[in-house]
């Protein structure tokens, strides 16, 4: 990709995503990640009906008269963005392509986030770690990450979250809201790694997927390239009974999907590339 042309795609995902992380998440986004410690504020003098565990007793001592030390909520977040680079994420017959669709939302999250002086960090994964950008502030910060997302190249075409998911319990040592961002057609083999995660970790799941993955239109024979194996093979789109197939398929996969993340106790939702992503992700910062 031409240089000219990687700027425009930045510039054009910016405007996009500051516009919605302004005039739409700003406040949902706040509500919804507040911070999950209490931080030392102050010390006061004691009121009737202060809780007496929070007594500073150095400072009682020190002015014959008793003082309580005073927290206040941690607003200051780490957001880990999990971002699937993998070949599936490139198909797209509905609307736009996965990958893009999963940029936007990602740059989204990152400028939200930014808004509310949280750090922003990446994990790049196929079926192992690709790319770890640590977290850090800033708008610099964010387009170099939008940069990546569009310029990533991948050294495995498939998918698996049982490595990335270690990975991210090892690296993040605090705790972090973390994104995974993902068409999830990959091994649900990640299920014990995931559930350690989200003790340790406030864990959302946004699923990303192409109309046509659940429901295949009859246009009769069709080449179909598997892009984490690159094999061609032919299907006939006008036999019924495996379009029936494919989205049964399709339907028991996700649903064996929703009970890994409801054991795990991972918040999840999921996005098809024909739809505006801005109500499904207004729903689930509501939700929380």
């Amino acid at each position: 990709m031409e240089l000219s042309e990687l700027l425009k795609r930045v510039k054009r995902i910016e405007i996009k995503s500051r516009g919605l992380s302004q005039n739409i998440f700003s406040g949902q986004y706040h509500s919804a990640f507040k911070g999950r410690g209490m931080a030392f504020s102050e010390v006061r003098e004691y009121v009737p009906g202060d809780d007496i565990r929070n007594i500073d007793w150095n400072v009682t001592a020190r002015f014959n008269s008793p003082y309580v030390k005073v927290f206040e909520e941690e607003r200051e977040l780490t957001v880990i963005l999990m971002i699937d680079v993998s070949a599936s994420t490139s198909f797209g017959m509905v609307n736009d392509y996965k990958k893009n669709i999963i940029a936007e939302i990602a740059a989204t999250i990152a400028f939200s986030a930014n808004q509310n002086n949280d750090k922003i960090g990446v994990i790049f994964f196929s079926d192992k770690v690709e790319k770890f950008i640590p977290p850090k502030k800033g708008k610099s910060h964010i387009l170099q990450i939008i940069r990546e997302i569009i310029t990533m190249e991948k050294t495995s075409n498939e998918s698996n979250l049982n490595d990335p998911t270690r990975f991210l319990f090892q690296a993040i040592k605090k705790r972090s809201t973390v994104f995974i961002i993902s068409d999830f057609l990959l091994p649900l083999n990640f299920s014990d790694s995931l559930k350690i995660c989200a003790k340790k970790h406030d864990i959302i799941a946004i699923k990303v997927n192409d109309k046509n993955e659940k429901e295949l239109p009859d246009v009769g024979p069709l080449p179909i390239k598997n892009l984490e194996t690159q094999k061609i093979h032919w299907i006939d789109t006008g036999d019924k009974s495996f379009r029936t197939q494919l989205t049964a398929n399709f339907l028991k996969h996700s649903d064996e999907l929703k009970q890994v993340f409801q054991k795990s106790k991972v918040d999840n939702i999921e996005i098809f590339t024909h739809q505006n992503y801005v109500v499904p992700l207004t729903l689930l910062f509501q939700k929380r």
